[in-house]
């Protein structure tokens, strides 16, 4: 059976901002059906914002999408702003959202990678809100899961981990978060850009082990990623603060959501996101399903994993999820 490849949608039917607090304002985009049920995309990184193709797992016939650019991402404004930019304040975002556009409840929640820890906190906030739960590549915010992260990168990609580290000063190693936020806030534009680039390039290299990109690829992805300069400094302000999330505290919320449906999908070779986490949040929720890819990464264009997805979509848009 051919993989599902997903859906064309047609230019956004409507775009808006929302003002959430005196310094931070938010951008909207909505495609698909005007009355359809109720998705929310929420985007990785923190900072890497949202484009149309965010709509591809989504049948436009059925769904009303809506791409939510976070705090200081995308068109959101001002644009790289850290302050008053936490996870709560995100939760908050959504919600405020949801009554902005006259949505009563959501019908899906959807987020990879970053978006799978605000997606489970924003379910485990607001539990009366969320239909169903579709996530992938799972993320929970963790010191822990950072700390896998770097030994499998340098276990496996030894030569991407070594250029990564050495960009940092010997004495600044303990903390390479630190550092590379005092280098991407620097005053200096080509030591902040250089910084920039050097911080999104382990993740650009091997997000999708099925397609691995060519180093011509990468260098274009960095380019395009970098001319944004809010993936790596919001990224890293998250990071300094262990994601504004308690070390056990979105698979201690878990209880708090085990009537919503939820759908994993969880690469078997992520090593952005290892698996562990996917599977301890599959743990705790009787109604989730965690779906294994084997051959498969992190991103969530890589064939597997688009097509589990927009199968996910497809069988939960005919639920009736509203009761």
């Amino acid at each position: 059976m051919a993989l599902k490849t997903g859906y064309l949608h047609d230019d956004a039917f409507g775009d808006g901002r929302l003002q959430v607090t005196d310094l931070h304002t938010v951008h909207y985009f909505q495609f698909g059906k005007r009355d359809g049920k109720p998705v929310i995309f929420l985007h990785g990184g923190p900072g890497t914002g949202c484009k149309k193709q965010n709509t591809v797992f989504f049948d436009p016939e059925i769904y009303r999408v809506v791409l939510l650019d976070q705090r200081g991402t995308g068109l959101s404004t001002p644009r790289g702003e850290t302050c008053e930019n936490t996870t709560p304040a995100l939760v908050s975002d959504i919600e405020a959202l949801r009554k902005h556009i006259g949505i009563e409840k959501w019908h899906m929640v959807f987020g990879g990678s970053w978006g799978s820890a605000l997606g489970l906190a924003y379910a485990q906030t607001h539990p009366e809100r969320c239909g169903s739960l579709v996530i992938r590549g799972v993320f929970l915010g963790t010191q822990e899961e950072n700390d896998r992260h770097a030994l499998s990168t340098s276990m496996i990609f030894p030569e991407v981990y070594d250029r990564f580290v050495n960009y940092i000063a010997p004495e600044k190693r303990g903390n390479i978060p630190a550092a590379y936020h005092e280098l991407l806030t620097s005053n200096d534009p080509a030591i902040a850009q250089e910084a920039a680039y050097e911080w999104d390039r382990p993740e650009v290299t091997f997000t999708a082990v099925q397609e691995e990109p060519e180093a011509d690829d990468v260098e274009r992805i960095l380019q395009e990623k970098v001319e944004q300069m809010t993936s790596a400094l919001i990224c890293t302000h998250y990071m300094l603060h262990e994601c504004f999330l308690g070390p056990t505290e979105l698979v201690d919320g878990c209880d708090r959501i085990q009537h919503i449906p939820v759908r994993i999908a969880q690469g078997r070779l992520d090593f952005v996101c290892p698996p562990r986490a996917a599977y301890e949040i599959h743990k705790r929720l009787p109604k989730s399903e965690l779906h294994w890819l084997p051959k498969a990464g992190h991103s969530a264009m890589e064939p597997d994993i688009l097509d589990k997805l927009v199968g996910f979509c497809d069988e939960l848009a005919q639920e009736d999820l509203h009761l």
